[in-house]
C-alpha cells in the first residue's frame, strides 16, 4: 500500500506485481502497462490484454482494478481501461505451427459427443475473442465438416506449397472430410495416419493462433503418440458420458494421455441429463455427476457438463452448430467450459510461468 503522492511512477510500481494471465509474468515486465492518466485523485490506467486470455478479459480487468485500489488509497476514483496487447505466437518445434496453445479433445470410446464438444469449445473460444483453429484428426470418421456446415466446401487449395484451410466464419478448419468423397472409407495403416496428421499440422496455413483445438479419434490409438512426438501439446480434454461403462473408457483415455506425457487439462460430462422442452424438467437418462466424481478421484479438473437438448441435436444434424451460441440456454454450457479451461491455464501460468518461447532462427 502506497501513501505517496499519485504520479505515473507510483501507479506503475503498484501494478508491477500483477500477473498476466497468459504468461504468469508481471504486466509491466510484459509491456502490458499501456499508460496512466492522473487528474488529482482520479486515476485511469490502460491495461493491455492478449486475445489468448479473451474469455477472462472482464474478470482480469476487475481483478486488476481491485489490485490497484488496495495499493493506491489516495486514488478516490480509479478506472481501468482494457486495450488489445498484440503478442504473436512463436513457431512450435520443427513443425513450425504458430499457436500458443494446442488442445487435444479425446475420449475413451465413440458415441459420447466428442466432436460436438471439440467444435463447440473452438466456437466458444472464438466467440470470446480468441484466435482459434480447429483440426479434425479423426481420420476414419471425420464429422467436423458436417457439424460446421462445411460438407461440400470442396478440396482445400494449395498455395505456395501450403494447404489453405476451409474457413468457418473466419475460423480455419482442416479435416480428412475435405479430401475424401462422402461415403468413401479411409483404409490406412499407422504410417499413413502419421503422414496425414503431419501434413495437417506442418503444411496447413493456420495463421497466427491462440488455440488450435484438435478433435482426436476415439479410443487409445497411436494418434496421441504421434502428436506428442511432433509438438508440445498444452494438454488434453477428455469427454465422457455419466454412466459407468463410459467412465471406464474415459479413465483409459486419461491413462493414455499421461503415458505419452500429454497433461490432462480436464474432463467434460456430455449428455448429462435430458432437459424436456415441454415440461422444463430434467431427467438423468444416463445418470449425472459421474465424470465430476471420477475427475476428483483422478486429480483432474472438471470443466463442466452439457445436458442432452433438442437444440444440440438439431443444429448438429443441420450443420448449424455455430447457431447454438445464439441461444443462451445452450451457449451457457459451452461458454462455461471454455472459460474454465482458460481460467485453469491462467492459474497454472501464474503458479509456474512457462519458459518464454524463443523465435526459430532461419
Amino acid at each position: 500500500m502506497s501513501d505517496k503522492p499519485l504520479d505515473a511512477a507510483v501507479v506503475q510500481a503498484a501494478a508491477r506485481d500483477f500477473k498476466d494471465s497468459e504468461t504468469g509474468r508481471g504486466i509491466v515486465e510484459m509491456g502490458q502497462f499501456m499508460g496512466v492518466s492522473i487528474a488529482g485523485q482520479q486515476v485511469t490506467v490502460r491495461l493491455g490484454l492478449t486475445t489468448h486470455s479473451a474469455p477472462l478479459w472482464a474478470e482480469v480487468r476487475e481483478e486488476f482494478e481491485q489490485h490497484l485500489r488496495a495499493r493506491l488509497p489516495a486514488a478516490t476514483q480509479l478506472r481501468v481501461e482494457r486495450e488489445l496487447h498484440s503478442r504473436p505466437a512463436q513457431p512450435l518445434g520443427e513443425i513450425g505451427l504458430t499457436s500458443k496453445s494446442v488442445i487435444a479433445v479425446g475420449s475413451g470410446k465413440g458415441g459420447v459427443g466428442k466432436s460436438t464438444i471439440a467444435a463447440c469449445l473452438a466456437l466458444a473460444l472464438k466467440r470470446a475473442g480468441s484466435l482459434v483453429g480447429l483440426m479434425d484428426a479423426d481420420v476414419y470418421g471425420p464429422s467436423i465438416p458436417h457439424l460446421l456446415g462445411l460438407t461440400g466446401a470442396g478440396r482445400p487449395e494449395i498455395v505456395d506449397n501450403k494447404i489453405q484451410p476451409i474457413l468457418a466464419d473466419g475460423m480455419p478448419v482442416m479435416s480428412m472430410g475435405f479430401l475424401v468423397p462422402p461415403g468413401e472409407a479411409v483404409v490406412w495403416r499407422g504410417p499413413m495416419l502419421h503422414g496425414a496428421i503431419t501434413q495437417f499440422l506442418r503444411d496447413t496455413r493456420w495463421g497466427n493462433l491462440d488455440y488450435l483445438v484438435i478433435d482426436m479419434p476415439p479410443g487409445t490409438g497411436d494418434i496421441a503418440l504421434t502428436l506428442s512426438q511432433m509438438l508440445p501439446l498444452t494438454g488434453a480434454v477428455v469427454v465422457c458420458t455419466p454412466q459407468d461403462v463410459a467412465l471406464l473408457d474415459a479413465v483409459k483415455a486419461i491413462a493414455m494421455f499421461r503415458k505419452v506425457n500429454i497433461p490432462v487439462l480436464g474432463m467434460v460430462e456430455n449428455m448429462s441429463g435430458f432437459e424436456c422442452p415441454g415440461c422444463q424438467k430434467r431427467y438423468d437418462i444416463f445418470g449425472r455427476g459421474g465424470a465430476r466424481e471420477r475427475a476428483e478421484e483422478l486429480a483432474v479438473p472438471f470443466l463442466g457438463d452439457v445436458p442432452i437438448t433438442m437444440q444440440v441435436r438439431e443444429h448438429g444434424d443441420a450443420g448449424t452448430t455455430a447457431r447454438l451460441f445464439d441461444e443462451s440456454a445452450t451457449a451457457v454450457y459451452f461458454d462455461r467450459i471454455a472459460y474454465q479451461l482458460v481460467r485453469n491455464l491462467a492459474d497454472q501460468a501464474r503458479r509456474q510461468p512457462p519458459m518464454p518461447q524463443l523465435p526459430v532462427l532461419s
